[in-house]
């Protein structure tokens, strides 16, 4: 019996997982085994779970330390006793307080005080759910204790840390790299002992033969420590159980609410409609979903009153009851989504829905979460440690210069290694192994809120991140299956794109006509936007302007919704990996190819040519196609997505999908090939509603996009652009027809602005340039107007030289008239004059002094290298700034009149994506602009990725053999060269100079006009 054992989440100190702990226990005869973690309950249900399948007698608690000083081991005797030693860990760990040397008084729970520490104390008052704790190594000093007679209050307490010296070492390693220092000057204070380890229960029993009384002890309140959930398909739903007073009145508010609003969506429902609402409505009232869709649906309320755009999706966009209610946007009786998928009665967890907001109004939709609710908290998750993170870490443990490490994860020897390095990297490489995949630190997930029907705290203990938010100790795996199912609050760049693309448009066009872009379906039947889809004319658009989603359009052609559906889906890694992309595509260009399908698959799968699609998909071919159950489908589509966790189930629904199928008369070739497709989703592809979702969004954008294009792509720049880097997004804005500026100090504002057809660029686009100097300049002139001269600025601005200058260098005082050079020389000079630290209104200014200064002017080069410095990219195309002129004026646009031909093309790179080939080669996909901006496409096979690697941003010349597959034209790479540009004019021999410097470059000393 073991009461204070450790397993790796105690955090850099134990080093095995809960379940080698229980393995342990079985092979060792334990029958009551303890899961006690320092200053974590992160193990312990699922340490009750799977105690189940190793018949013995779990019970869970906290091993409470001060760094790695035991104070006290705290048991749970009840659920309530758990909750309690949750909610004062919880305490400590929100306000970093250290714990009390004495344990509080917590209901339904057992205390245990280290031999030691109860030896420390002078006087010790013992409670009656408080013992003292022996170990092996406390038996020498027992019999000459004063507390040997303290028969009824001793127990057995052998702390169980490691399995063998291997783990010791280990344990070694973790703490050293926790205190970040050399394995060398480790304390011993900070470490656990070799004899932490777990012994034959007999052995045990023998080692305390002198003490009876320690063994009763023990086995007695260990046996009344008796914490109980429920999980898996025996779980009760742990949400927050009723929205308002009681259920019934939950299903009257929800039921209410459809009948009220169904007319909002379907002007003239049928009665196949109601039909269906009443089917839905009931299914979840039975299986008691009603306070997860209202709680969705008040967040979705509060969302609209704040006027934030939002995204539903999940499986729950398959539910006509959430499209009326408004938490999707997706018609399922339009898109004939499968009712199953959405919820069924076998099924124990409410549909997902997962809830994309806004970047900029996520925090605030959380906050109103977290008042709005009572048992609220973030969704926990854990970093692990990574194998080259770990060999970095050892290598600074053992001491190892950064070069050998470097040179070790790259497969290379130094010439002259040390002797010694070798046995270390031996070393390294063992625990490497052994210490990857160990939980490091714990984490928030990405997007997962809990709201459960009792307080967090009788589940789990929690901590306190930077959010402000409490956060559980156990991740989303562990919450499903105790019952406890997340409400995903997400955050994404699309929606603010299109909320700020509508609020620029109001300011610059004040007159122009916009749609309700929440009526999506009028932009599905517009040929101007299908067509953007049609070309792959998508770049800023959400999910849909990336390359690979712009090939598999343009071989698609799509121009419809349900094409754009469905590309959504098949552009995922599960669909792509069965072969079923290419398929689709086949199917989809030439009719008479379906013929090729089984009859079968044709008749369940008809509007996708009988491939499988979407995640409904496998449901929908396993209970037609196999003959399984909607239960036994359901089981199947969770195992795909590694959800299924009863051991063997997974594999027992496979058996019987095959066995059915022979049954039904179908080949083996068939068969192992419609099962190959069902395993090759794997988890990946969407459910269909979840691609209508995303289909729903890109087709607000593309409306923006095809008719306010400029105004469009600015709204993308202010909200992190997308996919691509900021020079692309400006290279679509010139070729949608805008002229780019630099920041100007009297058009500019902190985001980038348009007016008119002029996009000015932001300060906040500028590199080094402080928040504070761009709040000061724009208070400055929208309470006392534009600025007139340099002098002007100067008087009214308070700003250092340094940042000054980085104005000057992007020409922002060009309204002046002035060439760049001469306000720098006058810059350094009335700057380096004035030394007062605040500037004061003043009724009279004292006027600037004037200088005489030589004719300067700066050009086209200069001014791109000063924008290539301060913002990342020139304003010029890279094209005019090459050092050589080009060998070849072929465009993208030629691509197809070469076909099948060598050809020579020039690209400014716009990404490259890398990806392993079978024999673990690297390849690349690059995308490139040419020089009238238009994009065309290269592939690089690993012999020339290896020989002509693509180094930088930049411009390229390429050969290469153009290829064609179904009307997409591309390059196959066979030399790619980097051009180099011309260099920068005020480089001079002595070596290179910013423009930082100018005063020291040009010749000439100016005079004093007047003062």
């Amino acid at each position: 019996m073991y009461l204070n054992c450790h397993t790796y989440y105690s955090l850099r100190y134990g080093t095995f997982s809960e379940i080698e702990l229980l393995k342990m226990a079985k092979t060792h005869g334990v029958y009551y085994l303890a899961v006690t973690d320092i200053n974590s309950t992160t193990a312990c249900l699922n340490f009750l779970k799977e105690a189940k399948n190793y018949d013995l007698h779990p019970a869970v608690g906290v091993d409470f330390r001060n760094g790695v000083e035991q104070l006290y081991v705290i048991l749970a005797k009840t659920n309530m006793g758990f909750q309690e030693i949750n909610t004062y860990l919880s305490k400590h760990l929100h306000e970093k307080k250290a714990f009390p040397i004495e344990a509080p008084e917590l209901r339904d729970t057992y205390v245990v005080y280290p031999f030691q520490k109860i030896l420390e104390r002078k006087t010790v008052q013992l409670q009656v759910h408080e013992f003292i704790g022996i170990s092996l190594s406390d038996l020498r000093k027992l019999p000459f204790s004063n507390y040997r007679h303290e028969t009824k209050k001793l127990v057995i307490q052998q702390p169980v840390s490691f399995r063998n010296q291997s783990d010791f070492n280990a344990h070694r390693l973790l703490r050293t790299i926790d205190l970040n220092t050399l394995l060398s000057k480790l304390p011993t204070t900070e470490q656990g002992s070799i004899s932490h380890r777990m012994i034959p229960i007999t052995d045990l029993r023998t080692a305390y033969k002198d003490f009876p009384s320690l063994w009763e002890n023990t086995e007695r309140i260990l046996s009344k420590c008796k914490v109980d959930f429920k999980f898996d398909y025996e779980n009760e739903n742990q949400n927050q159980a009723v929205y308002l007073e009681d259920r019934k009145a939950d299903f009257q508010f929800l039921k209410k609410e459809c009948l009220r609003k169904v007319r909002e969506r379907f002007p003239r429902p049928t009665k196949e409609l109601y039909a269906r609402l009443d089917k839905e409505l009931e299914a979840i009232r039975s299986m008691d979903f009603v306070s997860y869709f209202l709680i969705n649906y008040d967040i979705i309320r509060y969302a609209k009153s704040k006027n934030y755009p939002y995204i539903g999706r999940g499986s729950g966009a398959n539910s006509l009851v959430a499209y009326i209610l408004g938490i999707t946007n997706v018609d399922p009786i339009e898109l004939d989504l499968y009712f199953e998928r959405f919820i069924n009665v076998y099924r124990s967890s409410p549909p997902d829905f997962d809830i994309d907001f806004g970047w900029n109004d996520r925090e605030d939709i959380t906050r109103y979460i977290f008042e709005r609710f009572p048992n609220t908290a973030l969704m926990g998750t854990y970093v692990t440690f990574q194998y080259r993170a770990v060999v970095r870490e050892l290598g600074k443990v053992f001491g190892l210069p950064k070069e050998e490490i470097d040179a070790f994860l790259i497969g290379r020897r130094l010439k002259n290694p040390n002797p010694d390095t070798d046995e270390y990297l031996k070393l390294i490489t063992k625990y490497g192994k052994l210490i990857h995949g160990f939980p490091n630190h714990l984490s928030v997930h990405a997007g997962g809120i809990l709201i459960t029907k009792k307080p967090i705290s009788y589940y789990t203990a929690t901590f306190m991140p930077p959010k402000g938010y409490q956060t559980v100790q156990f991740d989303m795996n562990i919450a499903e299956s105790v019952g406890i199912h997340k409400f995903d609050i997400l955050s994404q760049t699309g929606l603010p794109k299109i909320k700020h693309a509508i609020e620029i448009i109001k300011e610059n066009q004040p007159n122009a006509e916009i749609k309700d872009v929440e009526n999506y379906k009028q932009f599905t039947r517009d040929p101007n936007i299908n067509n953007l889809l049609k070309t792959g004319d998508c770049i800023g658009v959400f999910y849909v302007e990336s390359p690979a989603m712009r090939v598999l359009m343009t071989k698609l052609r799509t121009q419809d919704y349900l094409n754009l559906v469905a590309a959504s889906s098949i552009i995922r890694p599960g669909v792509s990996n069965g072969g079923m992309k290419n398929e689709f595509i086949l199917r989809h260009r030439n009719p008479e190819r379906c013929k090729q399908a089984h009859p079968v698959m044709m008749e369940i799968l008809h509007d996708t040519y009988g491939v499988m699609v979407y995640q409904e998909d496998v449901l929908k071919v396993a209970h037609k196609f196999a003959g399984l159950s909607l239960a036994e489908a359901d089981i199947l589509r969770r195992g795909m997505r590694g959800k299924v966790s009863s051991k063997g189930q997974f594999e027992r629904i496979e058996q019987k999908f095959k066995d059915n199928c022979v049954k039904k008369g179908y080949s083996d070739q068939l068969i192992e090939e419609i099962w190959g497709q069902v395993k090759a989703f794997a988890g990946y592809a969407f459910a269909k509603g979840h691609s209508a979702s995303y289909a729903v969004e890109s087709y607000q954008s593309l409306y923006l996009k095809r008719y306010f294009p400029l105004e469009f792509m600015t709204a993308v720049l202010n909200n992190g652009g997308g996919f691509y880097n900021v020079q692309t997004y400006i290279n679509e804005i010139k070729n949608c027809g805008g002229i780019v500026e630099p920041p100007c100090i009297n058009n500019s504002d902190h985001p980038n602005c348009i007016k008119g057809k002029t996009v000015y660029l932001g300060f906040g686009m500028i590199k080094s340039l402080e928040d504070r100097t761009v709040q000061r300049l724009l208070s400055v002139r929208q309470t006392s107007g534009l600025f007139k001269s340099l002098d002007d600025f100067v008087d009214r601005v308070k700003i250092s030289l340094e940042q000054l200058m980085l104005l000057v260098r992007l020409d922002a005082f060009r309204f002046t008239g002035l060439d760049k050079h001469q306000i720098a020389w006058q810059a350094q000079f009335k700057l380096k004059a004035t030394k007062q630290d605040y500037h004061a209104p003043v009724l009279f200014r004292t006027q600037q002094k004037s200088y005489a200064l030589p004719q300067f002017k700066t050009n086209a080069l200069i001014d791109a290298y000063d924008q290539m410095e301060l913002l990342g990219y020139p304003l010029v195309s890279r094209f005019d700034l090459l050092a050589e002129q080009m060998s070849s004026d072929c465009l993208a646009k030629d691509l197809p009149s070469h076909n099948k031909k060598r050809i020579v093309i020039y690209g400014d790179l716009v990404t490259a994506k890398g990806t392993a080939t079978n024999d673990k080669r690297l390849m690349h996909f690059g995308t490139f602009l040419d020089k009238h901006g238009d994009v065309f496409d290269t592939v690089h096979f690993p012999n020339v990725s290896e020989k002509y690697p693509i180094i930088a941003k930049g411009i390229y010349k390429i050969t290469g053999k153009v290829t064609e597959e179904m009307e997409y034209f591309s390059l196959n790479a066979e030399k790619v060269e980097f051009q180099t540009i011309l260099p920068d004019p005020r480089q001079v021999d002595e070596g290179h100079k910013t423009s930082g410097q100018l005063a020291d470059k040009f010749i000439g000393s100016p005079k004093i006009i007047n003062s």
